[in-house]
């Protein structure tokens, strides 16, 4: 009934506990999972989970805060996006929320590896999942510029335009407008159900509905009820209830549209 668009089942919180969320997922009907990369260092891990249970499947990306970790090439991610049960790259994207003293002019490495994402999502024909924080005027504008809106500039000719979503958002109703201009879906997670998050759930409002993933980013930001626990997959009905009481809709109506909308983004789910 419902799925998760994106999860970290991976790192050890969830890993440990892996037979007891699946048993929760399934009690709470959670039919999907898309387990998320963050480093090449993970993505054996990622990919395993995808490979070893038919409810779950990968990506293959190296977050935009990670540092220290292997600098993906384009061949890198490209031969692990071959790979059966890999369904997008990512997550990619740019976070200037944490500079620590570095301007925004020093994080080029950080933008450089989200262009060689964005390349490797036109190259495969995979979605990109995206990751903005403080830094959404850039993640935009490197997208376009990448992405090939625009065919005049299209720096990669005769491949086919980017394709994804922005996931976790958190961002104003006027990026939401941007990311929907370029055809990329919106997703929302636990955070749409906090106390704090009204102007979030305006967006959410105005989000139409067949452009909606939801997701809980687990283990973070686990929604009310469940506040300050860790998250899982089994958690996310309480976004899809959140969405359904600002849509005015039934929760069935929201879990359907959720999970057609994520089959027709990772198309190759069902391929």
């Amino acid at each position: 009934m419902f799925t998760d668009s994106h999860c970290h089942l991976s790192f050890p919180e969830l890993r440990e506990q892996l037979p007891t969320i699946l048993a929760a997922m399934a009690q709470a009907q959670v039919d999907r999972a898309l387990c998320i990369c963050t480093t090449l260092e993970e993505f054996e891990d990622v990919h395993a989970l995808a490979r070893d249970h038919d409810q779950l499947w990968s990506t293959v990306g190296v977050h935009p805060d990670n540092e220290g970790v292997q600098e993906p090439t384009l061949d890198d991610l490209l031969g692990r996006a071959a790979r059966p049960r890999v369904v997008g790259i990512g997550e990619t994207g740019l976070d200037y929320y944490r500079l620590n003293g570095r301007s925004v002019a020093d994080m080029a490495w950080q933008r450089e590896r989200y262009r060689r994402h964005i390349r490797a999502g036109r190259l495969t024909g995979l979605p990109l999942v995206i990751h903005t924080r403080s830094a959404s005027d850039d993640t935009l504008d490197i997208l376009r510029e990448e992405g090939g809106f625009d065919a005049s500039h299209d720096p990669n000719p005769g491949l086919a335009c980017s394709r994804g979503v922005f996931h976790c958002f958190t961002e104003t109703l006027a990026v939401a407008r941007a990311a929907l201009d370029l055809d990329f879906c919106i997703s929302f997670s636990g955070i749409l159900t906090f106390r704090n998050a009204a102007d979030l759930r305006e967006v959410a409002r105005l989000v139409p509905l067949d452009r909606m993933l939801i997701e809980t980013d687990s283990p973070y930001l686990a929604p009310v009820p469940h506040r300050g626990k860790t998250n899982n997959p089994s958690y996310v009905p309480h976004v899809a209830r959140q969405l359904a009481e600002i849509k005015g809709l039934s929760v069935d109506a929201v879990a359907e549209a959720t999970n057609r909308n994520f089959e027709r983004l990772f198309n190759k789910v069902l391929g």
